[in-house]
C-alpha cells in the first residue's frame, strides 16, 4: 500500500479502513510482538489491546497523539515505540505498564515527563531524544535500574544532582544540546562507561581520569580549549584525541560500539531489536 494512501485512510476512522491499514492483523503473532510501525496511524486499533501476552509493540513513525486506556492490559509488554510521532504529552496509560524495559519517545514533541514515569521501575533503556526538553525531568532519576539514557537533540543546559542516584546508569547520551559546561553530576558518577557530550557548546572539560568504569568519551563538536584526561585504555572521539574513526549514528547517538547500546526500533526496512532481559 502506498504511502500516500495510507495518509488518506488514516483519517477515516471506521473499522474496515483501521484493517486495511493494519494489513489484517487480527490474532497474535507467534513471536509475541506486533509493528505497526510507519503505517500512518492515528490511533491505536483497540483489538492490539487485547493481545495480553504481547512482549513488543512498535509504533514508531506514525501521527499518534494518544493511546487508548484499554493499553493497561498489556502488562506483559516489555519493549513500547512511540517515537516519531506527535505526543506533546506522555500518555499516563504507558507509566501502568510496569513490565517495561525498553521504552523509546524520541522525536515528539515532549516537554515534559510525568511523575508517573517512577512506575516504570523495570525500565533499563530510555530514548528521549530530539523532544522539547529544556531540562532532564527529574523523575528519570527515580528509574532506580536505568541502564542506558539518550536525551541527546534538545535543549538542556544543565543535568539534575540526583543523577548520580543511577548506579546502574552505564551510557547517557547527551549530544546536541545546549551544556555549555561539563555537567559536574557525571564526575560523581565511577561507573559510567559511555559519556556523549558531542555538539555542545563547552568550552573547558575537566578530568575524567578517576571515573574507573569509563570506556569511552565523545566530545567532539565542542568550542573546547582542552581535551579531557582519561585513564589509560579509555577511547576518545574529538579534538585533540589520539584517534578519531568516524562513528555511525542515529538521531545524534553512537550505537557502532559493544556495550549496553540501544536497539534500534524496527521500521519496516530494520531489524528486530534485542531486549535486554528484565
Amino acid at each position: 500500500m502506498g504511502n500516500s494512501l495510507k495518509a488518506i485512510v488514516a483519517f477515516v476512522p471506521s473499522d474496515k479502513c483501521q484493517k486495511y491499514l493494519l494489513e489484517e492483523l487480527e490474532e497474535m503473532p507467534v513471536d509475541k510482538m506486533v509493528d505497526l510501525s510507519g503505517r500512518q496511524l492515528r490511533r491505536l486499533p483497540l483489538h492490539i489491546c487485547s493481545f495480553r501476552e504481547l512482549v513488543k509493540l512498535y509504533l514508531s513513525d506514525n501521527n499518534l497523539n494518544h493511546l487508548p486506556p484499554e493499553l493497561e492490559q498489556l502488562q506483559n509488554l516489555q519493549i513500547l515505540a512511540l517515537d516519531f510521532n506527535n505526543f506533546k504529552a506522555l500518555p499516563l496509560v504507558v507509566c501502568t505498564l510496569k513490565q517495561l524495559c525498553i521504552l523509546y519517545l524520541g522525536n515528539n514533541k515532549l516537554c515534559s515527563l510525568p511523575l508517573e514515569l517512577r512506575l516504570l521501575q523495570n525500565l533499563k533503556t530510555l530514548w528521549i531524544e530530539s523532544n522539547c526538553l529544556q531540562c532532564l525531568p527529574e523523575v528519570v532519576c527515580e528509574l532506580s535500574l536505568l541502564k542506558t539514557l539518550h536525551a541527546g537533540s534538545n535543549a538542556l543546559r544543565t543535568l539534575p544532582a540526583q543523577l548520580r542516584c543511577l548506579q546502574e546508569l552505564r551510557t547517557i547520551w547527551l549530544s546536541g544540546n545546549l551544556l555549555s559546561e561539563f555537567p559536574s553530576v557525571l564526575l560523581d558518577m565511577p561507573f559510567l562507561e559511555v559519556i556523549d557530550v558531542d555538539r555542545n557548546s563547552i568550552r573547558f572539560f575537566p578530568s575524567l581520569a578517576h571515573l574507573p568504569g569509563l570506556k569511552l568519551v565523545i566530545y567532539d563538536h565542542n568550542p573546547c580549549r582542552n581535551a579531557p584526561k582519561v585513564a589509560k585504555g579509555v577511547r576518545r572521539v574529538g579534538r585533540w584525541s589520539e584517534e578519531t574513526p568516524e562513528p555511525r549514528k542515529r538521531s545524534g547517538a553512537v550505537i557502532a560500539i559493544t556495550l549496553n547500546e540501544k536497539p534500534s526500533p524496527p521500521p519496516a526496512t530494520k531489524p528486530e531489536p534485542e531486549a535486554e532481559p528484565c
